[in-house]
Formats: structure tokens, C-alpha cells, sequence
């Protein structure tokens, strides 16, 4: 090796300046604190000098990296369309070309009123070949001359003429937004720049538009006059509180401008009637703290005296019930203002373990999660399960569907209208029958048992029990629209790829609209997927998701270990290509759904955020632990990956149980949370308190979050912990405003500086999630799939 070869093997040695932060009469010497000047010309260069580095290290990889990145497009079907989804007087469908980075957006008008059967349309034709079809956005024209490209979103007008678009060229979430006349082409003058969100009223008359502030945070609401100076433009809504975000959009049925605003735990409904758009807007109810809801109008056709309508509202919250309730209320004989848990309930979640579980039911805060809920005046489909929450209703014309969460997985139920009308005027249960996916022809649905490989894992004493057989994400999906006849839905497991199929509510008729295709040999019967559930050290029974190669002995494998556990944000099954080359290399998949997440209902998340935080990294220490030490996985090719919250899981399992692991990818990582929420002038900090604690004015919160926060807990290079530190890679981006580069960079220069093995992939030109375009993203994921892989000692 040359002595430029040499060098460029050895990592950059960062400066060190320490710079005291100080809190709660606790004093940190940060020494990297100085890589927070994003434009000094010192970052930039070590930024570079980081990226010289990772680049070398994983020079030999290129090969398998190539590899990867051709099985990966090799199963994928470049050229193709989605499902046309019927939106007013127009069919809206997304086409992807082979060679293109992004998709283009088209419409064919509808034949009529009554035309509800999707138009067949050539999947390999180009954009705007069909007769009658028209391009919409083709965002490959839109992202020429920007590395980077995300579209914000795009609103349209009642008539499809008008459209609202907002672009993202720099990946710091700050949309330019424009308004194009699809009928000519042109634009019109004005321009909404570095918003953060906006829609158009359906008759294209007025534009309302969220205002960013310098903490990036969604802070105020503007109505813009369409064909006036945006100068003049009026505020007509700020909100004060810094922990609550704003939003704002038009009512599902296109009635009312309706604005948004809510923290964490609490959220607040503000309502204008669209036909008055420079009206007041009211609160649909105040806020109350703690409390979210939402709401949605509705009828029942038909159903009332003579024949007339029966106007409802529908509203979401958790006032008393904190896994939720729906209740629809009779705007017949109720007159504002109204009041949560007014109207008739129409279904309610589980208390058990939840925070403020006894006011629902006495002493269900101190009953275990899983606890069966059998509660009065639930659907019966509802009676018994398991850390069940109530996560929506839709009311259309023709169909009710209710989403909620049991067992750790989602589900939705269905029924007609006419039968909701019937229980609703009669006071009983609304008799949903739960919608499931058709089942795989084969054995892909054996029990558990016969032929998966887990026949051992189950035995007692190993830390597992109760393997789940059917893993799925279900959800509705496409149905935009009040008067469709049929309910959409969307489906996809770890083995089964997505499907979009559609249900007549009435009939029961259930057809398949489109699967998404998976080119070569692909067979989803050549691959297992089942949950077990381990006891964590709190003996709390957590889930965990397993997915493998079937005909792989399930013994000593190489292991994939992922998780996120924060946000109440669920971690459901779902299909990936690009896993695929990992399966079939003999790589144990697990998803470990550690608390902190919402898949168990608001308790999970409850005991997996502020104080009850450390729970999140103990289940996924704990799972991984479980596997290994029932002989499935083998530690010294065990890999474990989180992003965002997600890295500070990755952060912290390293520092409390680093010989459990050979590698560790943590993708734009906070592990310098503590320094981040201290700081309210950061981005999001303040909205963040309600999540992880106010360090800055409680001093339990600051202690607690310093006993785990990844940076400042680095173990010593001569301790336990530093003589089995696993490998580290680490990505993260220069715009990230969610998570600021600061964070990994000052962790990695820590570590090297400690002598362990850390590189990193920064991206200069990109944003929280990454790298824009289909094939960059295809190129990243396998690059930090073939670095999992070679820590597994698999090169090929």
C-alpha cells in the first residue's frame, strides 16, 4: 500500500474546542459542538474529507454494490402505471418510464356520470398517447438542472382546470409553489415561496397557504385572493403555541376550508364554510389539553322523515377513551357548540395500560396492554382483541369502513350505508364484518409448524411464544370520492406484493385491480414470514417479525434487525425488492415492534416515549438477544438499522449491549438529542417536547434523556463496552432539517477519535429522506445493503 493509500484508509482527525453546555447544574464539555457552522469553509472540508474516506472503505464493495443494484432493477418493472383513481370529471393515473428518474402524472376525462370501471390504458404507452389523456406534471421535465427534486404537492381545482403544485429542490421541506392553467399551460404571476403546504378552493378563486417559521415549523395560515399581488395576501389564522404544528386543506366533501392545528397530544379543528372563503374561521371545539379529535360530515340518504337526508357529524378524539372513539352525532337536533362525546359511539379502543386508562374503566391503567377489551356497544367484530385502537371511519355514499388496530397489526371493517343507517336509527352495534385479503393459493398460509423452520423456537425456556402465521398491511386506498360505488383497498405482507383490489360492500365481490409486478423468478411461496413474541426484561411480551428464505435452515443465520419505536408510528409489514437479495443470501429479517411505536394502541406508545423512553432500546436489545440466544441468529453476523429516531435506537443499543451486534447502519441518526431539545430556537425542538420530555425546564426529563442520549454515553475505547464496539455506518445529509447534520457528524468524530471502526455517506444535496429519483435511490439502498452484507462476511 502506497503512503497516499495509507492515508486515504485513515480517518479525517477532527478538531477539538470544547464548548460547555450547561443545565439543571449539570456541565458537558462538548468538544465537536464547532460543526455546527454549516458554511464554514473548516466543515466543509472535513465533511469532504469524511466522504474521501467512506468512499475508500468501501472501495472493494463496488462489485457487490453493482450486483445488488442489477438484481434490484433486474425485478422491477421500470415501465409501468398505477391504477386510474376517478377524482371529479376525470380518471388521474401516475406513469414510470424505463430510464426516467420520476413519475409523470396523467388524466382521462370520464365517459360520464355514472362511470365507475377504471379506463384501460397501456401500460407501456408514453404519457399522453392515449386518446383523450393529458399530462398533468411530468416531474422529469419539473427537476431539470436540480440534483435534488421532491414535489410538495399538487392541489386542483373542482373542474381539473387549475393546479396548485410545490417543488422542493434543495430537501430542506421549504416548497415553491405555483399555479399552472392546465388548459393553456401557463402560469399565472404570483408565487408562494418556501411554504409549507398549500391548497386551492374548488372553484380556483383563493389559494390558502402555511407560512414557515425560522424554527421550520408550520406557524400560521394566509388566504391569497387568486389574480391579486401576493403582497397583499391576509393572515387569517397564528398559532402561538410553539409545540403545535398548522395545516390546512379543503373538507373531504369540499364544503368547508378547514384548518388544523395540533401538538403530540393535543389538536384543535378550525372550520370556514368554502362558499364564504373571507369569512372567520371558528374552532369546531376548543382545544383541550391532552385531547385530539378530528371531524367530517357526512348524511344518511334518505333515511330520515319522508325521505329526506340525515346530516352528520363524525368525530374522532380521545377525550374519554384514550385509544379513541368514533362518534357520529344527529346535526338534526344538536346545534353548536358541541362537545366531545356527544352523539351516538359507534366504536371504542382498549384502555388497558394506557396513562389515563381509568377514566374510561377503573383500574385499567394498571392492567396489562394485552388485556382482551370487551366493551358495551362495540361492533362484535371488536369483542376481545388484543391492545385494540380506533385509528378512523370514512362515511361514503354507498359504504362505511372503519380502521383500527388489534393484535399488533391493522385492520379495516366494513358495512353499507343502508345498514349504518338502520343500526344508527335503532341504537344497536353497527355490524362491520372485517375485510381480508384473499389468501395465497399453496402453503404460503400453513400453520405454524409444519415446515417453517420455528419449530424449536417455540419451546419453552427460549424466550419466544406464539407464532403469528398471517402478516399484513392493510389500508384504504384510492377513494377520493363521496359517491363511489365500491371500497378500495390496499394490501401487502413481507412475502406478498402490494396489491390494490376493490370490495362491493353490498355483494361481498372482491377483485384484484393491479399487484405489483416482480420480474424474474420471483415466487412469494419460496419465502416464510411469521411473528413471535418475546418477553422483555420488564416482562412486557413484545412482537417480533421474522421473514426468511424458506428451505433456509432457520439456525445460526445472518441477521437483519431493524426498528423505530417512537411517534406512535407503527412498523407494519410490507413488501420490498430490494429485501429480496438479502433473503436470498440466507438473511434472517426481524422487525422487532418495540415500544414507542402504535402497534399495540396509544399504550405502546405511552410506555415508549418521555420516561418510560429507555423501554424502546431495551425491547430491541431484548428481541435481538431472544434470537441469538434461541440458536436463529448468529451475533457475529447480526446487523441491526434504524433512521431518525430509529438512529438514536441505533445509538443506543450499541452503548448497552455492543457485543450483540457485528454492524450497525444508522441512517440520519439523532444521537445528540439532548443538546438539540435543550435548544428551542432549533428547528422543531419545541414541538418535539411533547414527545421526548422538556429537558430545558425539568430537570428529571434532562437527567433521564442524558442517561441514554448515544453521543455524550460513548463507552470508553478500553472498557467492556468499547473491546466489542460493532462496525458503524452513517448516513445523513446537509439539509436535513429534521435531524441536523451536527448530530451524526459530532458522533462519528467522536468514535474515530476513540479508535472505532465509524464511516459515513453525506449527502450534500439532499434532505431527511435521502437522495430524490428512483435509480439514486435504488444505487443507495443497495450501497448500504452490500455494507450490511460484507459485515455479515457475505461478498457476493
Amino acid at each position: 500500500m502506497t503512503v497516499e493509500q495509507d492515508a486515504a484508509m485513515t480517518p479525517p482527525v477532527a478538531r477539538k474546542a470544547p464548548t460547555e453546555r450547561r443545565a439543571h447544574g449539570d456541565v458537558f464539555m462538548d468538544p465537536y459542538e464547532w460543526m455546527r457552522d454549516k458554511d464554514s469553509a473548516e466543515v466543509r472540508d472535513y465533511v469532504a474529507a469524511q466522504n474521501a474516506y467512506t468512499e475508500a472503505r468501501v472501495k472493494p464493495l463496488a462489485g457487490l454494490r453493482r450486483t445488488l443494484f442489477d438484481e434490484l432493477k433486474g425485478r422491477i418493472q421500470e415501465t409501468d402505471m398505477s391504477v386510474p383513481t376517478r377524482m371529479n370529471g376525470y380518471w388521474y393515473f401516475t406513469r414510470t418510464r424505463e430510464g426516467r428518474q420520476y413519475a409523470v402524472q396523467c388524466r382521462i376525462p370520464i365517459a360520464g356520470e355514472d362511470d365507475w370501471t377504471p379506463p384501460e390504458v397501456d401500460p407501456a404507452g408514453e404519457p399522453g398517447s392515449m386518446p383523450g389523456e393529458q399530462v398533468v406534471f411530468d416531474a422529469n421535465r419539473e427537476a431539470e438542472g436540480h440534483d435534488f427534486f421532491r414535489v410538495g404537492g399538487i392541489d386542483l381545482s373542482h373542474d381539473g382546470r387549475w393546479m396548485l403544485y410545490g417543488v422542493d429542490t434543495s430537501g430542506d421541506e421549504r416548497y415553491d409553489y405555483r399555479i399552472r392553467d392546465l388548459a393553456t399551460g401557463t402560469e399565472l404571476d404570483e408565487a408562494f415561496p418556501s411554504v409549507g403546504c398549500a391548497c386551492i378552493t374548488a372553484d380556483a378563486r383563493y389559494v390558502f397557504w402555511i407560512e414557515l417559521d425560522q424554527a421550520w415549523r408550520p406557524c400560521a395560515v394566509w388566504r391569497h385572493k387568486v389574480g391579486t399581488p401576493v403582497a397583499d395576501d391576509t393572515e387569517v389564522f397564528r398559532e402561538a403555541d410553539e409545540r403545535f404544528w398548522v395545516g390546512v386543506g379543503l373538507s373531504f366533501d369540499e364544503r368547508n376550508i378547514v384548518i388544523g392545528t395540533g401538538s403530540k397530544t393535543t389538536t384543535e379543528v378550525w372550520m370556514l364554510d368554502a362558499a364564504d372563503p373571507e369569512g372567520e374561521f371558528r374552532p369546531f371545539i376548543p382545544r383541550r389539553e391532552g385531547v385530539e379529535y378530528d371531524v367530517s360530515f357526512a348524511r344518511f340518504e334518505g333515511a330520515g322523515e319522508g325521505g329526506a337526508d340525515i346530516p352528520l357529524a363524525v368525530v374522532y378524539h380521545n377525550a374519554i377513551d384514550p385509544n379513541f372513539e368514533v362518534d357520529v352525532i344527529d346535526l338534526r337536533g344538536h346545534e353548536p357548540p358541541y362537545r366531545l362525546g356527544e352523539g351516538v359511539r359507534v366504536a371504542a379502543g382498549s384502555p388497558y395500560g394506557c396513562e389515563l386508562g381509568d377514566r374510561m374503566e377503573a383500574g385499567a391503567a394498571a392492567k396489562p396492554i394485552a388485556t382482551p377489551a370487551h366493551i358495551a356497544g362495540n361492533p362484535a367484530i371488536l369483542d376481545g382483541a388484543h391492545g385494540l385502537g380506533i385509528e378512523g371511519i370514512a362515511l361514503h355514499r354507498h359504504f362505511v369502513a372503519l380502521s383500527y388496530r388489534a393484535d399488533g397489526l391493522p385492520h379495516i371493517a366494513m358495512m353499507t350505508k343502508d345498514e349504518a343507517a338502520a343500526d344508527f336509527l335503532v341504537g344497536r352495534p353497527w355490524r362491520f364484518r372485517e375485510l381480508t385479503p384473499p389468501p395465497l393459493d399453496g402453503d404460503w398460509d400453513a400453520p405454524a409448524g409444519r415446515g417453517d423452520g420455528l419449530d424449536g423456537a417455540a419451546a419453552a425456556g427460549d424466550g419466544m411464544d406464539g407464532a403469528t402465521r398471517r402478516l399484513y398491511t392493510i389500508g384504504t386506498a384510492g377513494n377520493p370520492s363521496y359517491e363511489a360505488p365500491r371500497l378500495r383497498y390496499s394490501f401487502a405482507s413481507y412475502t406478498r406484493p402490494g396489491e390494490l383490489r376493490e370490495v362491493d360492500p353490498a355483494t361481498g365481490r372482491d377483485a384484484l385491480l393491479k399487484r405489483a409486478t416482480v420480474l424474474g423468478d420471483f415466487d412469494p411461496r419460496d419465502y416464510m414470514e411469521r411473528r413471535v413474541w418475546i418477553a422483555a426484561r420488564d416482562g412486557e411480551r413484545v412482537p417480533v417479525s421474522l421473514v426468511w428464505r424458506r428451505g433456509t435452515p432457520v439456525r445460526n443465520m445472518p441477521m437483519f434487525i431493524t426498528g423505530y419505536g417512537a411517534y406512535e408510528i407503527s412498523s407494519d409489514p410490507g413488501f420490498s425488492v430490494a429485501r429480496l437479495s438479502l433473503l436470498d443470501r440466507g438473511v434472517l429479517y426481524a422487525v422487532p415492534h418495540v415500544r414507542g411505536g402504535g402497534e399495540m394502541g396509544r399504550a405502546w406508545y405511552e410506555q415508549g416515549r418521555r420516561l418510560a423512553k429507555r423501554h424502546t432500546f431495551e425491547d430491541f436489545v431484548d428481541a435481538t438477544a431472544a434470537l441469538e440466544d434461541a440458536g436463529l441468529a448468529d451475533a457475529r453476523r447480526t446487523v441491526a438499522n434504524g433512521g431518525s429516531a430509529g438512529g438514536l435506537l441505533m445509538g443506543a443499543i450499541a452503548n448497552m449491549a455492543p457485543e450483540r451486534y457485528a454492524g450497525i447502519e444508522a441512517d440520519v441518526p439523532f444521537v445528540d438529542a439532548l443538546t438539540s431539545i435543550l435548544d428551542p430556537d432549533l428547528p422543531l425542538t419545541v414541538t418535539e417536547w411533547d414527545e421526548w420530555g422538556d429537558p430545558l425546564h425539568q430537570a428529571e426529563v434532562y437527567r433521564y434523556m442524558k442517561s441514554y442520549t448515544p453521543y455524550e454515553n460513548l463507552p470508553a475505547a478500553d472498557s467492556p463496552a468499547g473491546r466489542h464496539w460493532p462496525h458503524i455506518l452513517i448516513t445523513t445529509s446537509m439539509n436535513d432539517t429534521r435531524v441536523l447534520y451536527v448530530e451524526p457528524l459530532k458522533w462519528l468524530a467522536a468514535m474515530q477519535e476513540r479508535g472505532f471502526d465509524a464511516i459515513a455517506r453525506i449527502e450534500v444535496e439532499a434532505g431527511h429522506g435521502g437522495r430524490s429519483g428512483r435509480y439514486r435511490q435504488w444505487e443507495e439502498v443497495s450501497y448500504e445493503n452490500a455494507w450490511c452484507l460484507a459485515q455479515m462476511g457475505i461478498l457476493s
